[in-house]
This record gives structure tokens, sequence and C-alpha cells, in this order.
């Protein structure tokens, strides 16, 4: 590890002042340490911002969710407005990582994290991700875990969130504030697929931090789930997923809210499933035919082909279930 100054920021004042000057923002470091163990990272100066009063979860005006910063994924998944609104949100936190990381991972960190790509964290290996220009050793390394879609010549390193899927499924929101205040983006323009600057991952301005993300009132009623296909059942990030929400009213879909997770540079929205829902008749076929698309525009690697399939039957599995026709 290499030396770094250390900062604890009393308020949010001295948080963005600190931040301005360079300082890199830690909460519950799950992370951000793993990676300054591994010289991955070597920031010169920490902020932690673990005091700051941004551990609410409220109904927002219109009956929406607003979910602080520093909520625990712990204190998330458990929280009863959360369960009752988006069992969604409750089943990617509660599938992800270990109770130990959950009870100490914020929700601002979890989808800021970074990928798992075992070539970004080997400092030995090319990673424009890691150190831009040089390379990416996983197009013609093994890629059997890497992204099929949103993919660049220049990275195929997939999004490691669970939660940061659902959230993209529900068009959820993220909250900014820096020096030049305020601004709200939504989380799929928040996190950015690599294109030729894979090291610019996400939409922050220079000093801003995460306050909340929120997740807006949709329909009632309202059936969402998440299904996370891996290698093992625990602590083991995901090969596919699926993040599903449908308001079915008189036996027939008005919304659908679809997301991919595992196979994508970003969590992946999937509008052509989504689509094909809408205005029908939740059915055994329509769950198939719809769950087809989901891997529309893929380019699979040497090693994860399997995953355009496996990312079909996914969908099609969460679609049924949530659907009410399992």
């Amino acid at each position: 590890m290499h030396p770094f100054t250390y900062t604890k920021a009393a308020d949010m004042r001295e948080a963005l002042s600190a931040g301005r000057r360079g300082g890199r923002y830690i909460a519950g470091g799950t992370t951000l340490v793993d990676l300054m163990r591994e010289t991955v990272e070597r920031p010169g100066s920490l902020v932690d911002i673990s005091t700051l009063p941004l551990r609410e979860v409220t109904v927002t005006e219109r009956g929406g969710l607003r979910i602080g910063a520093l909520v625990s994924m712990a204190e998330a998944g458990a929280h009863p407005k959360v369960r009752a609104l988006y069992p969604v949100i409750c089943e990617a936190l509660e599938l992800s990582a270990s109770a130990q990381l959950r009870n100490m991972a914020t929700i601002g960190g979890n989808i800021m994290q970074r990928t798992r790509c075992t070539y970004f964290r080997d400092v030995t290996a090319a990673c424009n991700k890691r150190d831009p220009g040089s390379g990416c050793a996983a197009l013609q390394g093994y890629n059997r875990n890497h992204a099929i879609l949103g993919t660049s010549d220049s990275c195929v390193a997939t999004h490691p969130s669970d939660l940061a899927v659902a959230l993209a499924a529900l068009d959820s929101t993220v909250r900014l504030l820096g020096p030049d205040g305020e601004r709200t983006l939504p989380l799929v323009d928040f996190l950015l697929k690599p294109g030729s600057t894979p090291n610019r991952e996400q939409a922050l301005r220079k000093g801003e931090l995460i306050t909340a993300v929120e997740i807006p009132a949709l329909p009632r009623p309202l059936k969402s789930g998440y299904l996370k296909v891996r290698d093992r059942q625990s602590y083991e990030f995901a090969l596919t997923s699926a993040a599903v929400a449908l308001h079915v009213r008189g036996g027939v879909i008005r919304e659908a809210k679809v997301a991919a997770g595992g196979v994508g540079t970003v969590p992946w929205k999937l509008p052509t499933v989504e689509r094909h829902l809408i205005g029908e008749r939740p059915s055994h076929r329509l769950w198939a035919e719809a769950a087809e698309h989901a891997a529309d525009g893929a380019h699979p690697l040497t090693h994860n082909g399997f995953k355009a399939e496996l990312l079909k039957r996914t969908v099609e599995r969460r679609l049924r279930t949530v659907g009410g026709t399992a």
C-alpha cells in the first residue's frame, strides 16, 4: 500500500472542500481498501465521509423512495419500505457479497465499485481501465466472466454490482453534490460504457459525491424480483442476472422494466424485451418470445459465448416467476 493522507470530514462542507482538492471519498471502504492493498488504486488522499447525514430512507413526494448514499446494503435490504415497494432491490442486495460486507458497504459505494476483472486487479497485466493505453489482456486472454454487451476494443470488463442492475431496471436516478451545487442523473447515464476511455467509469465532476439514489414511483400493483445465476450459490459474482418489474392490470401488462447483469460493461437495460411485453397478456409463450431479445447486440468473446443463451434463459425464468405463471 502506498502512503496517503487521511481526513475525516466533520460536515458536508469540509468533505466537498477536501474532494475539490483531489481527495478520494471513502465510506465503508469494502472495495477501495482492497484495491489500495493490491496497489491497483493509489490515492494520495482519502476523505472519510462515513459520519455525514446521508443515512435515511424516505418516501418522496411522488411516492418513490430516496435511499441515502451512506445507508448500508444490509439496512436498505431490511428496510420495510424497500421490501414493500421494491422487492427486486431487496433480492439484489441479499444476493450480493457476504453478510459481513453488506453490513459495512454503502449504497453509494456499491454502485461506484470497480470491476472484478482479474486483469484489472493484476498490476502486471495490460489494462486500459487501470493504465490507459496499455491494452486489454482480456481480449485475447481467458474471458469467460467478461461482458458480451456494451464492450469496446479497449475494455470488456463487466460491472459487478447486483444492486445497480435492479436500480437500472427501475429507472432510478443518482443525486450528486459538488462544488457547483446539486444535480441529478439517471443511473444509466451516470455509469459509463468503456468506449475508448474505460478508465472513466462514472459521469462525476471533480469533487462531487453521491448523496442518494432515488427510485421513482411506479404504477401499483407492481411485482418485481431479481435472479442471479453464478458458479456457486454464495459469495460469487453473476454470470448472468435479471431484474424484472411488471405492472399488470386487467390481465394486461401495462408497464415492464427489465435489466440484466453479469453480461454488460454497465447494468444493461433491455428495452426491446420491455416493448415486447407491454400491452400483452402474461403467458409462458410471451415470456419465452420476449426473452429471445435479451441478448440482442451481443458480441461474445472466445470463452463466454454461452452467456448469450444463458441470459435469455435467466430473463425468461425471472419473467415467469414475477409474472405469476412460474
